[in-house]
């Protein structure tokens, strides 16, 4: 069964009695294990899709599946739950919080989940090994380099064990070999089961995927698989 399932999706935006049409019915399917870019320039779209996928935002119109359900068959306790516990997000900002260790901003999300304390260092040591960070676990954020910090984000989508990462834009604010690790974290994470949905408008980017949807003002342009992928060269173990 697919994990999403997006059939016309619309999205507007309203103010000062103007509409604003971004998404103009954009339909596809997401199977478990996938590893997909949705690739487009500035202003195609991409990005408002990426967060009616992550329940950070409503569809104006259509109908969105994730896991089966329809968004209106979660409650406003579920979507919680499920953005928690079942996705993990990628922001081109990083999001961390500079002053604390990297093992405090990687346990963040275990805050609001049902893991008992006592597993919360444990898992997030997991993790942070995981993008190959274990040394440097004590240290602050606000002390690492740009492609750490990026790392440091990824181990803390990865904390809860998701079905799903999100990456929008992740090596956005990257130099390209810090970019390419990065990349190379994402196909490992596949290749270990985690699906993920990848936002770029780069195409040396999107080519680390399985598959690209491109989206070019609020549709969906094309949707290929990509036969020559980058391959990844698996830095970390």
């Amino acid at each position: 069964m697919n994990l999403i399932a997006v059939s016309n999706l619309t999205k507007s935006y309203f103010g000062d009695d103007v509409e604003t049409p971004v998404l103009r019915g954009v339909s596809f399917e997401i199977a478990r294990g996938e590893f997909a870019a949705i690739m487009g320039p500035s202003g195609s779209g991409k990005s408002t899709l990426l967060h009616i996928l992550g329940f950070l935002d409503a569809a104006t119109g259509g109908e969105y599946r994730f896991d089966g359900k329809t968004m209106d068959d979660y409650s406003p306790d579920e979507i919680a739950r499920v953005r928690n516990e079942k996705m993990g997000f990628v922001f081109q900002a990083f999001n961390l919080l500079p002053r604390a260790t990297v093992l405090e901003n990687v346990k963040l999300p275990l805050l609001y989940s049902t893991v008992k304390e006592s597993e919360w260092n444990g898992r997030a040591m997991k993790a942070i090994e995981a993008v190959g960070l274990g040394h440097r676990a004590h240290y602050r954020a606000s002390q690492l380099s740009g492609g750490e910090k990026q790392r440091v984000a990824i181990a803390r989508a990865l904390v809860n064990d998701p079905q799903i990462i999100f990456a929008d834009e992740p090596t956005g604010n990257l130099d390209s070999k810090s970019g390419q690790q990065v990349m190379e974290i994402l196909q490992k994470l596949n290749e270990e089961g985690h699906t993920i949905i990848l936002i770029t408008h780069e195409t040396y980017t999107a080519q680390n995927a399985q598959r690209i949807i491109k989206i070019l003002d609020g549709k969906v342009e094309s949707d290929e698989v990509v036969n020559h992928r980058r391959a990844a060269n698996h830095f970390i173990k």
